[in-house]
């Protein structure tokens, strides 16, 4: 992806998800702007646009995709799709009725799966379902996301032979961007 393009996708992310308001996390922080990863899937084409940027962050021996209920399943559809690996999803908590799984769609036994969310902030997350996949024996040494903002996660999911690859770093965005000026 070229600047321009990199810098174009950003605003238009930007635009598209990135809310002002207040936010408040898990944790009970409250955030004043987040990442709204239901208007970004909300559009086909920036969705879509997402995916293409994000598949030539996907390593070469990857061979699924994982993506993390909630806002991981439509990035990791779209991800799919523009990759051709197969994909799975991962629940927080095993499903209470039918199949009773938290790891649907493709087999992660003994293959190098990727895990796809939309947002890392602390890490803890993306290294809790790094810890379910492990279990479930599949080997986890990556994990993609569209928005990085530097609250932790990189350093703890690198703690755990995790490596992060975000599209976007909050600096990448033009809000960002303006409030550092």
């Amino acid at each position: 992806m070229t600047v321009t393009t990199a810098a174009t996708l950003a605003a238009r992310v930007a635009e598209a998800a990135c809310v002002s308001d207040a936010f408040t996390l898990a944790d009970g922080q409250v955030l004043d702007a987040y990442f709204d990863e239901y208007r970004l899937a909300a559009y086909p084409q920036l969705l879509h646009d997402v995916a293409d940027a994000m598949a030539a962050l996907v390593p070469e021996d990857a061979e699924v995709l994982a993506g993390i209920e909630l806002g991981g399943v439509p990035l990791v559809i779209a991800l799919s799709a523009a990759t051709g690996l197969p994909a799975a999803f991962l629940r927080r908590l095993p499903k209470r009725y039918g199949s009773k799984r938290q790891i649907e769609g493709a087999d992660v036994t003994g293959r190098r799966v990727v895990l796809v969310d939309d947002v890392v902030r602390s890490g803890g997350q993306l290294l809790a379902m790094t810890r379910i996949l492990r279990v479930a024996g599949a080997p986890v040494t990556h994990a993609l996301c569209v928005l990085e903002r530097t609250l932790g996660g990189r350093l703890l999911l690198h703690e755990h032979g995790v490596a992060l690859h975000p599209l976007l770093t909050e600096a990448d965005l033009p809000t960002a961007k303006r409030a550092a000026s």
